[in-house]
């Protein structure tokens, strides 16, 4: 099963993907991101792009990658990634579709307040990026991309996680962490995933 998990930046996505993937056995995270990455330092200057995602070859090497893991891989793949637009999530998950096995797309919704509240307890600048695109996002997912929405504006991240792996039919193993560790765990996955764009 692939699940995954769409957002505005600041919706919890990567630290609700991690989460379940130490609370899901044989659960593995799938990061689409980290090829944009790769061809955002590749490209010279001169012709690269504001967002990498508009890159044909992103999402036809992320299509080719969870048709991959859809097809050979046996536990839950976790896919924490923003996606506004309709034909770009139809064209990663094609192949996905194809093998009878769609994802599960669920969408952490949040209201603008609650998203620049986030995102600025993650020390993100005003005039950063991922603010530039509340909106955008905020639009999509209330008139342009299906999936189920869960809305987070009144949820902590255990709830969120709990929700999700009740709606997939899923069952999390207990989690005997302490407080502080648990804490400790979250900060790590959010400082490992701290990026500029």
């Amino acid at each position: 099963m692939i699940l995954w998990i769409n957002g505005a930046f600041g919706s919890g996505k990567t630290s609700t993907a991690y989460e379940l993937r130490r609370r899901l056995p044989d659960a593995y995270v799938y990061d689409p991101e980290n090829v944009g990455y790769f061809i955002g330092s590749n490209i010279p200057p001169s012709i690269r792009r504001s967002d990498f995602q508009d890159y044909p070859e992103w999402r036809r090497f992320n299509h080719d990658m969870l048709t991959l893991l859809a097809s050979e891989y046996k536990g839950t793949i976790i896919v924490p990634m923003t996606v506004t637009r309709p034909d770009y999530y139809a064209e990663m998950t094609e192949g996905v579709n194809q093998l009878g096995s769609p994802p599960r797309h669920f969408i952490l919704y949040a209201s603008k307040q609650t998203l620049q509240r986030r995102l600025t307890k993650r020390l993100e600048r005003k005039d950063a990026w991922a603010r530039a695109q509340i909106d955008r996002c905020i639009h999509a997912f209330d008139h342009e991309l299906d999936g189920e929405k869960l809305e987070t504006d009144d949820l902590n991240i255990d709830q969120v996680v709990a929700t999700l792996a009740s709606r997939s039919g899923l069952t999390l193993l207990p989690d005997r962490r302490s407080r502080l560790r648990r804490s400790v765990d979250r900060l790590i996955v959010s400082l490992q995933h701290i990026r500029g764009k």
